[in-house]
């Protein structure tokens, strides 16, 4: 079985020194990408380069990422060239790119490095490609599992994010954490059934079953 697993944060720059990002070490997404290799899947495991989990990738087939544009034009190329049957897609990725940079008088500021003795910066940012809501397209067949991280609210609204994802996105899991949802993971699936996990090995074990045990049905 060929899986995709995409893991760690993607960038989005502000110039060609400085760069937003997210808080990502990317250690669940290599956790599940070497137990789902250990269960005889072939994995591609899309590791954002920003990652900084050290722990070792027990798969030939890495492929380092930096921008959500070029994490989605790797998975085009994956889609066209291997018969994807499963996709975890971890991966914390910007929400937002810059549009445009501009000093503290309104002066577009677009050198290669922003000069940094300037007064101040305003940063304007505009939506970053949604990775999530085009993998369906890309991947009619497969299974689909996103994540949801999630930090302000109660639990039942972070879990109504969760219904949300995978109904926008037709997707056939979501993986639900973070202080919104308590301690632990939340493994959602339509219609409204929840599984709860404890540490991210135990997340990694389950998921791996749970795709097995899907495909073999």
């Amino acid at each position: 079985m060929k899986v995709i697993v995409t893991t760690g944060p993607s960038f989005e720059p502000i110039d060609e020194v400085r760069r937003l990002t997210n808080f990502s070490t990317g250690e669940l997404g290599v956790m599940l990408a070497n137990r789902l290799a250990a269960s005889g899947c072939q994995v591609f495991c899309l590791k954002g380069v920003g990652a900084t989990y050290a722990g070792a990738l027990h798969t030939p087939h890495h492929l380092p990422f930096t921008t959500n544009q070029d994490l989605q034009d790797q998975l085009v190329e994956l889609s066209r060239s291997h018969s994807i049957q499963a996709l975890f897609h971890v991966a914390a990725l910007c929400d937002f790119k810059v549009k445009q940079v501009e000093g503290a008088h309104g002066q577009a500021q677009a050198s290669a490095k922003i000069d940094s003795r300037v007064s101040g910066l305003t940063l304007q940012l505009e939506p970053a490609k949604k990775i999530i809501s085009g993998l369906r397209a890309l991947f009619p067949a497969a299974v689909l599992v996103g994540w949801k991280y999630e930090l302000a609210g109660t639990r039942e609204e972070a879990l109504a994010k969760a219904w949300r994802q995978l109904q926008e996105n037709r997707t056939d899991a979501c993986v639900l954490n973070g202080r919104a949802y308590g301690p632990g993971f939340a493994f959602c699936t339509l219609p409204e059934q929840v599984h709860e996990l404890r540490q991210k090995a135990e997340v990694a074990d389950y998921l791996a079953k749970w795709l097995l045990a899907r495909r073999s049905q």
